[in-house]
């Protein structure tokens, strides 16, 4: 059913993207900024207070009543599974949108790339020349791909393999990136901030590694290790970098950033454009496919045995 429920998740939002995504985020801040409003006195110890309290009764209900539905109500927890997941995804970037960014590049249409990624990353784009709005592309599309696809279905297994509900660990994935990124900001929260910035670190400790592993097995073997051994540590963004060195690398093609005026670059080859988009939309495709046979593998076994 975990393999059943992934699956339906994720043809929902491919061709019926979830019309409330921003409605939840929004939402997800007003929960981040109640608890940081009552809690935050600037010292770690009470932001990890915050975590708990803000985390421990959502997660502890949930997972009543998906292990109760499990047990008593084996559809219910189906589609209890199937509607988590389907809210907690954001499967539209590199499955659509990012097909009509290529596209706009190819046609030297600019103007509508730059509004495409702007409308999703909210980074300032109407400078921002065809090179740079590819590599930019890829490092939201690979940073979105791990954050809103493959952390959320790692933890969703992790989770139903623990007898605690697929949903459960979805919810404590997306729910512990609101809070993060709404506590982000240290100059204004100081200490308080620190605990969900580590938990979101732990909780992203794995996804990373195993995306990492999987792009050398589809995609180029020894420059994808190469980029995740020799150049990840150099990227300033620790949460993705070992993802999108190792993609790089897969695919042939190099991602750059800058950091206090120096250029830092991951991967090998040319600098990334339109035909390195396509190429990361395929790395990303033969992913999906390759965790989603992992889980028919581990369904068939558990039947069996």
């Amino acid at each position: 059913m975990t393999l059943f429920a992934l699956l339906t998740a994720l043809l929902l939002a491919h061709f019926q993207p979830w019309v409330w995504s921003e409605k939840l985020r929004v939402r997800g801040g007003r929960y981040g900024n109640f608890f940081q409003h009552h809690f935050n006195a600037g010292a770690h110890q009470h932001g990890r207070l915050a975590w708990w309290v803000a985390m421990l009764p959502a997660l502890i209900l949930l997972a009543m009543v998906s292990v109760y539905l499990a047990n008593n109500a084996p559809v219910l927890s189906v589609l209890l599974n199937i509607a988590v997941l389907y809210a907690c995804m954001g499967f539209r970037l590199f499955s659509l949108d990012f097909a009509v960014l290529q596209n706009a590049l190819r046609e030297d249409k600019l103007e509508v790339a730059r509004a495409l990624l702007a409308k999703h990353s909210a980074l300032p784009t109407h400078t921002l020349t065809a090179a740079a709005l590819a590599n930019l592309a890829i490092q939201y599309a690979l940073a979105m791909a791990q954050r809103k696809v493959f952390g959320v279905m790692l933890w969703f297994v992790v989770f139903s393999l623990l007898g605690l509900g697929g949903a459960t660990g979805a919810v404590l994935y997306r729910l512990s990136n609101f809070l993060r990124s709404h506590w982000t900001d240290a100059a204004q929260y100081g200490e308080f901030s620190t605990f969900a910035q580590q938990v979101w670190q732990g909780l992203n400790w794995l996804p990373q590694r195993l995306m990492a592993i999987i792009f050398a097995i589809v995609g180029d073997f020894e420059d994808a290790l190469e980029g995740w051994r020799s150049q990840a540590a150099s990227w300033p963004d620790a949460l993705h970098s070992i993802v999108l060195a190792s993609a790089a690398g897969a695919v042939g093609t190099r991602l750059s950033t800058q950091q206090n005026e120096q250029v830092i670059s991951v991967g090998v080859g040319d600098p990334a454009d339109a035909d390195a988009m396509q190429s990361i939309t395929g790395l990303l495709w033969r992913t999906m496919l390759f965790w989603l046979g992992l889980l028919l593998l581990l369904s068939i076994a558990r039947v069996l045995h």
